[in-house]
């Protein structure tokens, strides 16, 4: 792959794929933007941060159950027509976020917002996997991944920053303003733009669920999801902005910025894929990545500093991906006939074992401490990456024939 494979797509592509940059900045802000509110809100409604942890767990669950029926969705109808009418009902449900009067209100809020939003970045990478050859498809994933990183990047401070001066709740109607200009941009893109094609078949897609867990390669890669799930992006990283607060003495902003560290190692990837792809290969990329992540997890456990943990937290964000850049490549294949199904399935399952992972490190922090709680992640991570290297072949797909929008 040549070093300007980032711009390797056709330029026909060039609109698209920027409309789904942004929409994957809206998802990912939504998923993000609750991190440093969560010490305020638990201060708001009298209770624990393990309490209020439900409100990340409440989201990320209801994000993966919701691709059961809109992954397929956007098989049958477009990917780009479901992503878009998603982002109009996930604006209205944050602006009803803004108005929860108590806790439990605002989890259910929530908990609607994660299953509209679910559909957007599944689908947009199996919008990319229909139209670009796997030889490029990382490189080009990786131009719409610059959304979800500008989400890590400014989620986090932009909602600190509001909660400081003008209320939690004006984080909320914030991103419901963006999602909803971001939705009728891509609703009149989808219009203009290039046909999709429809995948064949009834219902909402149970047969194609059970022709990919058929597969033994698929079933390893949702295996490896949800364990990615549950042990990092619902497990140890979401309580960084809680410790910055807790036991680094930072305020909510100073929080948010923190959190943002890991989006500027996330960046970093982002401009280094493809060069690692070519020098590195998957493999090689997945056991780094997890070496870099339990390096970060041990620096985060003995940071006597802010700055100590900025800097491993950019490492963080860099390693995190060059494991999941990979498995987010990999399911764009998984199931070539209906990608949309097969995307949802790795994003359903990474999810659920977010849901889970939030809900257990919230009740295991509140029970221990923050620093014991990273140093035990550490290893796990590095076990990780090695179980998912060893279901990886040791060649990666054969180039295929973008299917979509032509």
């Amino acid at each position: 792959m040549p070093e300007s494979a980032p711009a390797s797509a056709p330029p026909r592509l060039a609109a698209p794929l920027a409309l789904l940059a942004a929409a994957c900045f809206a998802a990912g802000a939504g998923a993000r933007m609750v991190e440093p509110l969560l010490p305020l809100l638990a201060r708001e409604f009298a209770v624990s941060l393990g309490g209020v942890s439900a409100l990340v767990a409440g989201f990320a669950l209801t994000y993966g159950a919701g691709q059961i029926v809109t992954g397929p969705l956007g098989d049958r109808f477009g990917k780009l027509p479901v992503i878009g009418a998603a982002l109009l009902l996930y604006a209205v449900t944050l602006l009803l976020c803004a108005l929860a009067p108590d806790l439990m209100t605002l989890v259910a809020l929530r908990a609607l917002s994660g299953a509209v939003a679910g559909a957007v970045i599944p689908l947009a990478f199996a919008w990319v996997g229909d139209s670009v050859p796997y030889a490029q498809r990382q490189a080009t994933l990786s131009r719409v991944l610059t959304g979800m990183v500008l989400a890590q990047l400014l989620a986090g401070p932009i909602a600190g920053v509001a909660a400081e001066f003008y209320g939690w709740r004006a984080a909320f109607v914030s991103l419901g303003a963006i999602a909803l200009v971001i939705g009728l941009l891509v609703l009149r893109g989808a219009g203009r733009g290039a046909r999709e094609s429809a995948a064949a078949g009834g219902g909402l897609g149970l047969a194609r669920y059970l022709e990919l867990l058929r597969r033994p390669g698929a079933r390893r890669l949702l295996a490896s999801g949800f364990l990615e799930g549950a042990l990092l992006v619902g497990g140890a990283y979401p309580f960084v902005g809680a410790f910055g607060i807790e036991r680094l003495g930072l305020s909510a902003s100073e929080a948010g910025l923190l959190v943002a560290c890991f989006g500027v190692g996330l960046f970093g990837y982002t401009r280094a894929a493809p060069l690692l792809v070519r020098r590195l290969g998957e493999r090689r990329m997945v056991a780094a990545g997890g070496t870099v992540q339990a390096a970060a997890l041990l620096g985060l456990a003995l940071a006597p500093h802010w700055t100590a943990a900025a800097v491993v937290l950019l490492l963080a964000g860099l390693g995190f991906y060059m494991l999941h850049g990979v498995l987010q490549a990999r399911a764009t294949e998984a199931l070539p006939e209906a990608r949309g199904t097969a995307v949802a399935a790795f994003a359903l399952a990474l999810f659920a074992g977010q849901g889970i992972g939030a809900a257990a490190f919230g009740a295991l922090i509140a029970a221990t401490d923050f620093r014991l709680v990273f140093a035990v992640a550490a290893p796990l991570a590095v076990a990780l990456a090695r179980w998912t290297r060893a279901g990886l072949p040791a060649t990666p797909p054969a180039g295929t024939r973008a299917i979509g929008s032509g």
